[in-house]
C-alpha cells in the first residue's frame, strides 16, 4: 500500500467517520488567497522588526543570514505541504502527528501549537496598542487594546472570504511602502557606482566582519522572520483543492517572504553597511535607515507601515488558531461541545474566534512583547519537529519506496528546528514546559491516563 493510499484506511482505523453531521467548514478559499492569508501572517515586511538585532548579530551580513534560514525553513515547510496532501484537516500538525507517530504525541504537539497560535494574536495585540501610542501618545494603553482585540475578533466572526479580502488590501498597502522604500533606495545609490561592483556584493560579504560563528548566531534569529507559514495547514478545510494547493502555498509563501525579504535587507545594508546599530536602537533600525535616505517622511512612514502589518497578523493568526482548536474540538481532544462547534450562518468556529480574542485581551495586560514572542517559538518549533517526523515516518519509513529525498528533507528539517528549539532562552522553556505540562495533566484525565484512543478524522473533501 502506497503513503498517499494509506490516508482512508488510517482515518478508517480511527474510529471516527470523516464526515460530521451538521454544519462543517465551506471550501471557499483558492490558491490566491492561501498565498496571500499566508504572506501577512508573517508580513511582507517581517524582517524590518529584527533587521538591527539580525545585523548586530551577523556582523551586517543580514541578507546572507536571511537566504540561509530561507532554506532550512523550506525543507519544514516542504514536510508541512506533504502531510496536508494526505491530511487536508484543519488539525494541521496535531492531526499529522497522531495519525502517522502516536495519537498521545499527535495531542502533545497540537497542545503546543494552541499556545504557539494563541499568543500570535497576543503579541499583535500589545505591538499594536503600544505602535498607535507613538502616533497618539494620548491614548491609554488599556482603551487601545480593547479596540484591537475587538477589531481582531469582529472582522474574524464575518466569515472566511470577508477575511481573505481584507488580508488581500492589507498585503496590497504593504506592498506599496515597500515600493516606496526602494525607491528612495534606488535614488540613494544610483550615484555610488564610483564604488564599483564590489560595493554591491558587500552585504552578502564582507571580509572586514564575516565569521561563521556570527553567521550561525544571526541565521537563528533570521529564522523569525517565516514564523507563521504553518497557518496556512489549518486552512485546509476551507480551501478548493486541499491537496495540491496547500502543499504549493506553504512553499510558495516560503519562497516569496524569503525573496523579499532578502532584497529589503539587501537595500538597508546598501545604505547603512556593517557597522553595528546601538543597542538601543535595535528594534528601530530599519526606520532609522529609512530616514536616512528619506528623511522623517520615510521614518513616519515605515513606522505606520509595522503598525498595519501587525494589524494584518493579528487578524489572520486568529483566523488560524480558531481552525486549530476546531479541529482538535471536533476529535474531542478540547471539548467538543464548544470547540468543535461551527456557526451555522457564517460556517465559521465562532466560539473558537471569541474566546481567542479575550485571551489575547487579556494577555494584552500580563505579559510583555518580548516574553510573548519568545514563548511563542516555543510551541512553533515543537510543532515543526513533529511534522518533519510525521513526513518521515510516512514517506521514508512506511514507503514502498526509499527515496532519498523523503529522507534528507524531513530530517534536515527536524534537527535545524531542534537546534533552534534548544537554544531558546531558559525562562521561554520553563514556561513552555509548564505549557506542556498543564497539557499532560488534562490529556491524562481526557484520556483515563492515555488508555482511550483519541481520534484524528479527516473530512472528505
Amino acid at each position: 500500500m502506497t503513503a498517499d493510499n494509506r490516508t482512508t484506511s488510517v482515518a478508517k482505523s480511527s474510529g471516527t467517520p470523516a464526515t460530521n453531521q451538521g454544519p462543517t467548514l465551506r471550501r471557499t478559499l483558492t490558491l490566491w488567497n492561501l498565498i496571500i492569508i499566508g504572506i501577512v501572517i508573517i508580513q511582507p515586511i517581517a524582517p524590518m522588526g529584527i533587521y538591527g538585532v539580525i545585523s548586530n548579530a551577523a556582523g551586517g551580513h543580514v541578507v546572507t543570514t536571511i537566504l540561509i534560514a530561507m532554506v532550512a525553513m523550506l525543507f519544514t515547510a516542504i514536510s508541512y505541504g506533504k502531510m496536508a496532501r494526505a491530511y487536508p484537516s484543519a488539525g494541521s500538525a496535531y492531526t499529522y502527528v497522531g495519525q502517522e507517530i502516536h495519537p498521545g504525541l499527535g495531542y502533545l504537539t497540537g497542545w503546543a501549537m494552541v499556545m504557539d497560535y494563541i499568543l500570535n494574536p497576543l503579541i499583535c495585540t500589545i505591538i499594536c496598542s503600544q505602535l498607535t501610542q507613538n502616533i497618539l501618545p494620548g491614548m491609554p494603553y488599556w482603551i487601545l487594546a480593547i479596540l484591537y482585540a475587538v477589531f481582531f475578533t469582529g472582522l474574524n466572526l464575518r466569515g472566511v472570504k470577508t477575511s481573505a479580502r481584507i488580508n488581500e488590501v492589507l498585503a496590497a498597502g504593504m506592498s506599496i511602502v515597500v515600493v516606496v522604500f526602494f525607491v528612495f533606495v534606488v535614488r540613494f545609490v544610483w550615484g555610488l557606482h564610483h564604488y564599483g561592483a564590489g560595493y554591491f556584493t558587500l552585504p552578502f560579504y564582507d571580509p572586514a566582519t564575516f565569521n561563521f560563528s556570527r553567521i550561525f548566531r544571526g541565521t537563528s534569529i533570521a529564522v523569525l522572520t517565516y514564523i507563521g507559514f504553518d497557518g496556512i495547514s489549518t486552512l485546509s478545510e476551507e480551501v478548493e483543492n486541499p491537496r495540491r494547493n496547500i502543499m504549493l502555498a506553504t512553499v510558495l509563501v516560503c519562497v516569496i517572504t524569503g525573496v523579499l525579504s532578502s532584497l529589503e535587507v539587501y537595500a538597508a545594508q546598501l545604505i547603512w553597511g556593517s557597522k553595528p546599530f546601538p543597542p538601543e536602537m535595535e528594534t528601530s533600525a530599519f526606520p532609522l535607515v529609512a530616514r536616512q535616505i528619506g528623511g522623517f517622511f520615510l521614518f513616519h512612514l515605515l513606522n505606520f507601515t509595522v503598525l498595519i502589518a501587525n494589524v494584518g497578523s493579528g487578524m489572520a493568526s486568529q483566523f488560524a488558531a480558531a481552525r486549530l482548536l476546531y479541529g482538535m474540538g471536533r476529535n474531542d481532544a478540547l471539548p467538543k461541545g464548544f470547540f468543535g462547534k461551527i456557526a451555522a450562518k457564517t460556517q465559521i468556529p465562532a466560539n473558537n474566534v471569541i474566546l481567542i480574542g479575550a485571551i489575547a485581551l487579556a494577555g494584552a495586560f500580563m505579559i510583555t512583547y518580548d516574553r510573548g514572542a519568545e514563548l511563542l517559538n516555543f510551541g512553533a518549533f515543537i510543532a515543526f519537529m513533529g511534522v518533519n517526523a510525521a513526513s518521515f515516518m510516512r514517506y521514508y519509513v512506511r514507503s514502498d519506496e526509499k527515496k532519498i529525498g523523503n529522507f534528507l528533507v524531513p530530517v534536515l528539517g527536524f534537527l535545524i528546528c531542534g537546534f533552534i528549539w534548544w537554544n531558546l532562552s531558559p525562562p521561554a522553556k520553563i514556561a513552555g514546559s509548564i505549557w506542556l505540562a498543564v497539557g499532560i495533566i488534562y490529556g491524562a484525565w481526557k484520556t483515563s491516563w492515555f488508555r482511550t484512543q483519541m481520534s484524528f478524522d479527516v473530512p472528505a473533501e
